[in-house]
């Protein structure tokens, strides 16, 4: 392979001894006549499972049945892994259709989530358990440190809270970002008909608008 992937080992944190599986994984369906990375993917999304209920059982020894499986929902949901694609920049190194790719394929939510899924598989049949544990602990840990149940699905509740009243769909607008590159900090507001918008902070567009969402959510239900 001539050293292609020189660049995501560093990002991965891991060198593959089977570069084809790599490769596999990174391979979109819409490349005909090459293996692509669903099987992967299938595979994956079961060592994050494991992976990810072990973790939790650990770090929260006092939390009961229903609070760890609400953790595990937000942390191996389809939107957890696009951000960890996203932090990693997974989407330059997919290999698609250009058909695929002039349509926004490599920033489409769907299609990174199930690459990043694809290489924990890939990394699992390479190198074994431990190693990919290893690299879902290293890049989930961001979102386990967040208290993620309180801000669960806001952004659904808030919708379907202003719908229940006769409302517009909440409008959400990025005011600001702020940081390095590698670790920005994005402002959020959230505005509704009739109300002042209610502002907040994230690690992540979607945090802070989950966390703008809840603001609001929490105002509208006090009254």
């Amino acid at each position: 392979m001539n050293g292609q992937y020189s660049h995501l080992y560093k990002i991965l944190g891991y060198k593959f001894k089977d570069e084809g599986l790599l490769r596999k994984a990174l391979t979109h369906p819409s490349l005909e006549g090459y293996p692509n990375y669903q099987r992967l993917e299938f595979v994956g999304d079961r060592v994050l499972g494991l992976a990810i209920a072990t973790w939790l059982f650990e770090r929260h020894p006092n939390v009961d049945e229903g609070g760890l499986a609400n953790r595990f929902s937000n942390l191996v949901r389809k939107e957890a892994c696009a951000t960890v694609a996203q932090n990693l920049d997974l989407g330059q190194y997919i290999h698609m259709a250009k058909s695929s790719e002039d349509t926004g394929g490599r920033t489409r939510e769907t299609i990174i989530a199930d690459v990043c899924e694809s290489i924990i598989g890939a990394i699992y049949m390479d190198g074994g358990y431990k190693v990919a544990e290893k690299f879902i602990r290293t890049n989930w840990l961001e979102m386990a440190n967040i208290n993620i149940v309180a801000t669960r699905d806001s952004k659904t509740k808030l919708q379907e809270f202003v719908q229940a009243q006769g409302k517009l769909t909440p409008v959400y607008t990025t005011i600001d970002r702020s940081g390095p590159d590698h670790e920005p900090t994005f402002t959020i507001a959230v505005k509704i008909s009739g109300e002042n918008q209610e502002v907040a902070k994230g690690l992540s567009k979607r945090e802070a608008e989950q966390q703008a969402a809840a603001l609001m959510l929490k105002r509208l239900e006090k009254k």
